[in-house]
């Protein structure tokens, strides 16, 4: 997402490079690429003119400090725009009822059923809630098992009416149930409509007046662009949604709905879906995402998705294995693991600030541990404890195991050694400031004490 525009806002605001001094002269040529930029990113022609407009204004006669180049300082003003026109902060979803009712629209195949189980599971895993599932898309045939498929994949319950084809009253029934149960949310999934299609759009609405929902979330395919802008405006007319879910992130989407719909509708990109796990939903940061178009990277989501697989006693017990040089292979597979579940490789790495454009022409697999994980899972349970023990037979069944090479077996057991060695050598490193420090506490006490 979003690469195309990166790269040309990049070249653009390269062009200036060297100035001295911001002025009408030297930001038209800019703010010309910026636009263009943008008109390309599918961004509509009146928001992508408001923006340029936007950033001459503040930009302009700004008397450059030293320190800074106009660059910089330009890379600061379309920063702040771009994040402003994305919605500036973070909207969290309402979770005051008892239990909250949130209430999923959107088009057909926009990705409704799939978000509901990635929103159901984020809510259980993140938040603690206690969620139930209602099925209520009666008119796609697959629609209610695609739903109690994800229900048993998460493990949360599915509401489902059998035989009836009221949506307005499996709703109803669906909240009612969740009261006597104690659930703590009630994600209602709805079935596609078309903007168009009156009867449709007035089932919704009477569903929306039937359980008077805390939330409700309008799901859009990001890759329809412009479409997906103006669907939304109609469907804010008739149910007025408290927030905005761009889905299919991770396709061949330019992003312009993710820079416009804020614009035209006035309401908060929530969430974004990235691929097609249950865990591949993020919370929508206009900041940080500003912070990646423009090459900066995104060092505190990608903390917190450290963080959210961050096991503190399990770590505390790695720290003592490295200090005393007992890591294995299988501490191995399980950081290797670690890092599987905070989501796809390549977008990880576009959160390190300067990864993102190195990479960009990459393909990274995300089955790219797969091989090394093979050649882990063939050894003994001896030779994933004492590395040491591995000698050229040892190998060579490894290999025929793992359906590797000897020469993959080696280069691993080579990566292995080098990645104890530096972790050995992190921990002393530690150690040693620690004992430096408290030498330095007790010299600052003596010298306290003789005064």
């Amino acid at each position: 997402m979003f690469e195309n525009l990166s790269d040309k806002l990049d070249r653009s605001l390269k062009l200036l490079k060297g100035q001295g001094r911001i002025s009408e002269l030297n930001i038209a040529e800019t703010l010309k690429e910026v636009r263009r930029a943008l008109l390309d990113a599918d961004v509509n022609f009146k928001i992508a003119k408001d923006f340029t407009n936007r950033v001459k204004e503040k930009a302009l006669g700004q008397n450059v400090l030293l320190s800074v180049k106009p660059g910089e300082l330009m890379v600061k003003i379309v920063h702040d725009e771009l994040a402003d026109l994305m919605g500036g902060e973070y909207v969290d979803v309402n979770l005051t009822g008892n239990p909250s009712v949130i209430l999923i629209a959107g088009l057909q195949g926009s990705g409704k059923t799939t978000f509901t189980g990635k929103f159901a599971n984020l809510l259980k895993n993140k938040r603690n809630k206690r969620v139930l599932l209602v099925a209520g898309d009666i008119y796609r045939p697959a629609a209610i098992e695609q739903l109690k498929v994800l229900g048993e994949q998460i493990n949360v319950q599915v509401y489902t009416e059998d035989g009836n084809k009221n949506p307005v009253q499996i709703a109803k029934n669906a909240v009612k149930e969740a009261k006597q149960r104690g659930y703590d949310v009630v994600i209602i999934d709805t079935a596609g409509r078309l903007a168009v299609d009156e009867e449709m759009m007035n089932e919704i609405s009477n569903i929306k007046k039937a359980v008077d929902p805390q939330e409700i979330l309008f799901v859009v395919d990001a890759m329809t662009g412009q479409d997906a802008v103006n669907t939304a405006k109609e469907f804010n007319d008739r149910l007025n949604f408290d927030g905005v879910v761009l889905t299919k992130l991770d396709g061949d989407t330019r992003g312009g709905a993710a820079l416009s719909i804020r614009s035209v509708v006035n309401k908060p990109i929530k969430y974004i879906g990235t691929g097609e796990k249950m865990e591949a939903l993020d919370v929508f940061h206009p900041n940080r995402m500003a912070d990646r178009i423009l090459g900066m990277g995104d060092v505190l989501s990608l903390v917190e998705k450290a963080q959210e697989q961050f096991d503190e006693v399990e770590a505390r017990k790695l720290q003592k294995k490295i200090a005393k040089n007992k890591f294995n292979f299988d501490d191995f597979l399980t950081q290797i693991q670690q890092i599987k579940k905070m989501g796809n490789l390549k977008d990880l790495a576009s959160m390190i600030p300067g990864v993102g454009k190195a990479i960009k022409d990459m393909d990274i697999d995300d089955d790219a541990f797969k091989g090394i994980e093979a050649i882990i899972q063939s050894m003994t349970p001896v030779e994933r404890d004492t590395p040491e023990v591995l000698n050229g037979v040892r190998k060579n069944r490894i290999a025929k195991g793992s359906g590797t090479s000897i020469q993959d077996v080696n280069r691993l057991i080579k990566q292995f050694d080098e990645t104890r060695k530096m972790m050995r050598m992190m921990s002393a490193g530690k150690g040693m400031g620690k004992k430096a420090m408290a030498g330095v506490r007790k010299k600052t006490k003596g010298k306290k004490k003789r005064r």
